[in-house]
């Protein structure tokens, strides 16, 4: 089982990469493969394609999406580390969801937010996104407060993080699990 740790903000100086790398750290000692996927990294252009997605058969007619693609369809399931930008889903991370699909299907995913009041709203904003998709959207989740859980810019968890974050896993690992018998 392959878990892929999605860094969702391609802004310059984000904060994402700090709380996706203490994810990652956090997820060394578990039995199933974490991996780092960052957004940027995939340089994804805007959504313009009049061939939605599902019919797309995985090939998007752009290499980058392609290379998108081919990333996400390895995994079972996912964390998306997201901000949360003027109460909502960031930009970037909708629109390299949105370009795909079939590589989503029925996959198990959990939230790990920050923002300056927790990153509560993108949450749940994201729960009614991900389902359209058949995803199976784990109850835990992480939620670091940009005013309370950075200290001069730098992430700084309390124990209880570490806590909430092994539950996150058990419950993401349990669900990816199940969820991969549905796309058999």
């Amino acid at each position: 089982m392959k878990i892929g740790i999605v860094i969702g903000s391609v802004r310059d100086g984000r904060i994402g990469v700090q709380v996706a790398n203490w994810v990652h750290e956090q997820a060394k000692e578990r039995d199933v493969a974490y991996d780092l996927i960052d957004l940027k990294e995939f340089d994804l252009p805007v959504y313009t394609s009049s061939r939605v997605p599902a019919a797309s058969d995985k090939n998007y007619g752009d290499d980058r999406v392609n290379r998108w693609s081919g990333t996400i369809d390895a995994y079972d399931g996912f964390v998306f580390v997201t901000p949360e930008y003027n109460h909502g889903v960031p930009g970037g991370l909708k629109n390299a969801f949105d370009w795909i699909f079939p590589e989503w299907w029925s996959k198990a995913i959990a939230f790990v937010s920050y923002g300056a009041a927790f990153g509560f709203r993108v949450i749940e904003q994201w729960r009614p996104i991900v389902a359209n998709a058949n995803m199976f959207d784990i109850k835990a989740q992480l939620s670091f407060s940009t005013m309370i859980d950075f200290e001069d810019g730098i992430l700084t968890p309390a124990q209880r993080h570490t806590d909430e974050v092994t539950r996150l896993f058990e419950s993401l690992e349990a669900a990816s699990g199940a969820m991969s018998t549905l796309r058999q």
